[in-house]
């Protein structure tokens, strides 16, 4: 009787690219604890906005290599919940929260929890049709799990380039983090990239605004993100306000 032969399973390369961006995703978030537990905020700060950038790249490459997989999603999740709900939390304790102890720790638990709550929403969506309209309408529903962790820290952004005492109180911090927090889970719709559509007439002016702000981010960091996290705050108002028109207006 011939023995039987092991099969053998080969994973094509497509597969692994995204798996292996969103690991580095990882890596970048848990080097943002490690950063500010030595006490290098700015390089903490860092670390979550690549990560943020990581994870926007995976789900992009996965698209264009075909290399979707269920695995995939469910790395992409986890790795999320530390890089944007554990890492944040866990850098803005030890910047300013833990000078209030208890309450501070409260803030940075509950933020974590919004976090993973707001992932596992997302999850169902993507799997339930019928959940789906908000992705299929190009917005988001609440503040996504990266911009959710940019504005955490937004308070430290503040900082590095406005060095005022006011924007470093660990009350006024803990009050923002709730409002982070409630805006994460909440069923407010937010930008999402998915809305845009550019005329090819205008592809060139795009190119150039891309070119202007990688030039600024890499010469004035800390006043362009500042901008950014402006920039986005305004916009959610206004989007908020722009689809109850748009939904009023329907027969």
């Amino acid at each position: 009787m011939m023995p039987k032969t092991k099969t053998r399973f080969h994973i094509p390369v497509r597969s692994l690219a995204p798996n292996a961006i969103t690991v580095l995703a990882l890596c970048a978030g848990m080097f943002g604890v490690r950063f500010a537990y030595l006490g290098k905020w700015e390089e903490a700060v860092t670390s979550i906005l690549i990560a943020g950038v990581f994870d926007g790249l995976d789900g992009s490459v996965a698209r264009l290599l075909k290399g979707t997989s269920k695995f995939g999603a469910e790395l992409d999740s986890l790795s999320d919940v530390i890089s944007f709900g554990v890492a944040p939390a866990l850098i803005m304790y030890m910047w300013v929260l833990s000078d209030i102890k208890g309450i501070g720790w409260l803030m940075s638990l509950i933020f974590v929890i919004c976090m993973a709550l707001r992932l596992a929403r997302f999850n169902t969506v993507m799997k339930d049709e019928n959940l789906g309209a908000d992705v299929k309408a190009g917005y988001h529903t609440g503040i996504p799990a990266p911009a959710s962790a940019a504005l955490a820290i937004y308070p430290m952004i503040l900082a590095f380039e406005f060095n005022t005492p006011i924007i470093k109180d660990p009350i006024l911090c803990s009050i923002y983090m709730g409002i982070i927090c409630i805006l994460t889970v909440s069923r407010i719709p937010t930008f999402s990239f998915k809305s845009l559509k550019i005329h090819k007439e205008h592809v060139i002016f795009l190119l150039l605004s891309i070119g202007i702000l990688a030039s600024l981010l890499i010469t004035h960091l800390w006043v362009t993100m500042t901008v950014i996290g402006l920039v986005y705050f305004i916009s959610i108002p206004v989007i908020y306000f722009q689809i109850k028109k748009q939904n009023k207006d329907k027969p």
